[in-house]
């Protein structure tokens, strides 16, 4: 028998129906896929994230200050998100803080880079003073920070006279011949005529100026090591002194170290259904010709989770190992985080992945179907039933309450991710029902 083809019920002859589907809607019309019984399926298109700004720190103390002195202070902007921010104003109210940037406005921060701004606190009044300062983008996230600053100015000089408090360099390490900004910080300003910080390497490879020299009123200078090339791997011990104070920074030269390397620098999961977790993955290598550590992985932000091997994790060189990241919202609207990551790598020994996304809505799905009336019934029909069954189970629902007059029905009960079966069956007057047509199945995405 032709399995569009009803049986005949005892008495009575209804006619053959063919049942196929006419459309499976969402409530949006973005983009069309082909469905089976030249079906459609219509559902919501992702947006691309935008930029998220974090200020690193949130507020900016600069405790007391001599008067006729300046204290300084980095603020950095990191854009946390995956795609670029502008950002078009930075201001404070007035003296006794200012501020001044790495470049003129408007600036542009990729994703994933920092931008950084020096505060500064020039007291002229004795007592305490705050303001703050606005930062103002077009990230989609924070589009406007503010950042509380405080600070007191002390009649008379400094209380004490500065000491040399601390000394570091950017990069633990070189590979081959180049330059590394090493930074020398007072305790306190220094006073007229400057302050002078002597400066000593033990290894030639490694040259350094005699000395540095902090400006007046301020409590850092930089000056650049110069690195020569070497051809196998050495230990260098720069050091910075004054009077009984010395601080030393070790650098390492040459190949043999522990590197770790990261397959981004950010991670933007774009539009995430609530409720509905996406995974991406950060690829861990050791890029070192000895092993590395990863001690740790933490993710902050809401949504954002990680897992993946117990830490710690050892990397032999050229090892891999992947930390699956997850962006699970449970709230509407963009979201951001960080992943930070520590470990024994030489040269980026606590790397941060800025996490971005935006939770949305999920899609309502339905399935419209449609089928073709009997033409050649000895009893009228009189209506419809039609039946649904989750895909590959044996017994069937009946969906309408009463008896469907039209040939087509809306079935707005169905579920994402799901694939249903669907049958009708013609009903005459007395209720007596035909054979059921043939099966429709249904996959709802």
């Amino acid at each position: 028998m032709d399995s569009r083809a009803c049986a005949t019920a005892p008495g009575r002859e209804l006619s053959s129906l063919f049942l196929f589907i006419l459309a499976v809607l969402s409530c949006s019309l973005t983009f069309t896929l082909c469905g089976c019984f030249g079906g459609t399926i219509i559902g919501a298109a992702a947006s691309a994230s935008g930029g998220s700004l974090r200020a690193s720190p949130n507020t900016v103390s600069f405790g007391g200050v001599a008067l006729g002195t300046t204290a300084s202070q980095t603020v950095s902007l990191v854009n946390q998100g995956s795609a670029a921010v502008t950002v078009s104003q930075v201001n404070v109210s007035g003296q006794p803080f200012s501020v001044s940037s790495e470049g003129n406005l408007p600036i542009t921060v990729a994703a994933g880079a920092t931008f950084s701004l020096n505060v500064n606190f020039s007291p002229s009044a004795a007592g305490s003073a705050a303001d703050q300062l606005t930062i103002v983008s077009n990230a989609t996230a924070d589009g406007t920070l503010t950042i509380g600053l405080s600070g007191v100015g002390t009649a008379g000089s400094a209380a004490s006279s500065p000491e040399l408090s601390s000394f570091n360099c950017d990069q633990v390490a070189v590979t081959g011949a180049g330059g590394d900004s090493c930074t020398v910080t007072l305790s306190a300003a220094a006073a007229s005529g400057g302050f002078t910080v002597n400066l000593a390497s033990n290894n030639t490879t490694v040259t350094v100026p005699a000395s540095v020299t902090v400006a007046a009123g301020s409590t850092t200078a930089s000056f650049t090591a110069t690195v020569s090339a070497v051809s196998s791997a050495q230990t260098v011990t720069l050091t910075a002194s004054v009077g009984g104070v010395a601080e030393t920074f070790v650098l390492q030269l040459g190949t043999a170290m522990a590197t770790l390397s990261l397959n981004a620098t950010a991670i933007g999961f774009g539009n995430v259904n609530l409720n509905s977790p996406a995974t991406q993955s950060v690829i861990l290598t050791s890029t070192g010709v000895v092993p590395v550590t990863v001690s740790a992985a933490t993710a902050i932000g809401s949504g954002f989770t990680i897992s993946g091997s117990p830490f710690p994790i050892s990397l032999n060189p050229n090892q891999s190992a992947a930390l699956s990241v997850q962006f699970d919202p449970t709230i509407a609207g963009p979201a951001s985080g960080t992943l930070t990551i520590v470990s024994t790598s030489l040269t980026n020994p606590i790397a941060i992945i800025g996490l971005s996304g935006t939770g949305v809505v999920g899609v309502a799905y339905q399935v419209n179907l449609s089928w073709e009336a009997p033409t050649s019934s000895p009893d009228p029909v009189a209506g419809y039933n039609v039946y649904r069954s989750p895909d590959g189970a044996s017994t069937y629902q009946q969906l309408n309450t009463a008896v469907v007059t039209q040939t087509t029905y809306v079935d707005t009960g169905v579920q994402s991710g799901q694939t249903y079966d669907y049958i009708v069956e013609s009903v005459d007057a007395s209720g007596m029902e035909s054979a059921p047509s043939n099966t429709a199945a249904v996959p709802i995405p």
